[in-house]
């Protein structure tokens, strides 16, 4: 049997360092059908170099600073900020989440306490922040496979095995780009994370990079429960993750379309349906 599908809508920095926007967009989401909203917590100082941090953004066209560090500062809302935006999602209905990119940022949404708490692919192999959300925190752990080789997908699992945590985690397939030609989204990989680790884990989703939504809906059927999409409110707007986001319009076919997928994955119940036996009694063949 299908579960329901989870929709999360990944606003991420696609606000634009704009808690206006941020909470407009919560709203939106909200009226679309998902159930979650997801953010992003960086402390660019831990995370950041100082050589990186005091550099030129690589595409000047989409920095929202002088240097990229500025950039990301800009973008970056304070835990205030992100308590604020729980409360406000919750009010509209929605689960809110983040995204933590760093031990500081783990600590600090660590306290927060949502439901559940994403590592991005970037940072799955960072042993320190996962040990924070292991061990110091009681809900799910959602963790994207982009970029990760299948010895560390094995390491991170063996890492939350080693204190009985596994049923925590809920893995996902991904491809790390922005956006991802069809030839790379390579959507098996979610059949092979199911044999690879069934009932081992809580669950497995699908962390989508593309265009369109026709392929989150064989990822639905290919057994991910959650379908994680970029979401913005314009895709021309500046900044590097909106090309390969979803705009208002797409998140709510998106839910609709998964909502219907859901309702069609069963057996008949009964050789001739109801909604046949007229048609039979007027069409069918009779010897």
């Amino acid at each position: 049997m299908y579960l329901k599908p989870k929709v999360i809508a990944e606003i991420g920095c696609n606000h634009k360092g704009d808690i206006s926007i941020a909470k407009q967009m919560i709203e939106i989401a909200a009226q679309s059908g998902v159930q979650v909203v997801k953010f992003q917590k960086r402390n660019n100082k831990e995370l950041l170099s100082s050589e990186q941090y005091n550099n030129a953004h690589p595409n000047p066209m989409h920095s929202y600073g002088s240097t990229y560090g500025a950039h990301r500062e800009f973008l970056e809302f304070n835990i205030e900020q992100h308590k604020n935006l729980k409360s406000f999602a919750e009010l509209n209905g929605l689960i809110y989440s983040t995204s933590v990119w760093d031990i500081i940022s783990a600590e600090e949404i660590v306290a927060l306490n949502p439901d559940f708490i994403k590592i991005p692919s970037a940072c799955n192999n960072n042993f320190k922040l996962l040990e924070i959300v292991r061990d110091n925190y009681n809900g799910n752990v959602h963790i994207s496979l982009g970029m990760t080789t299948s010895k560390e997908e094995d390491d991170i699992f063996s890492f939350f095995l080693d204190k009985k945590q596994n049923h925590r985690l809920i893995l996902y397939s991904c491809t790390s780009g922005y956006p991802v030609d069809f030839n790379d989204v390579c959507m098996l990989e979610i059949r092979r994370l199911k044999k690879k680790f069934g009932e081992r884990v809580g669950s497995i989703g699908f962390s989508g990079h593309h265009l369109g939504i026709a392929v989150d809906i064989a990822a639905y059927v290919l057994g991910a429960n959650w379908i994680e999409r970029h979401f913005t409110l314009d895709r021309t707007w500046k900044g590097t993750d909106h090309s390969a986001s979803l705009e208002p319009t797409g998140l709510r076919k998106l839910c609709r379309d998964l909502q219907a997928t859901h309702k069609v994955l069963k057996f008949k119940n009964e050789d001739i349906l109801p909604v046949e036996k007229i048609q039979r009694d007027k069409l069918k063949y009779r010897k």
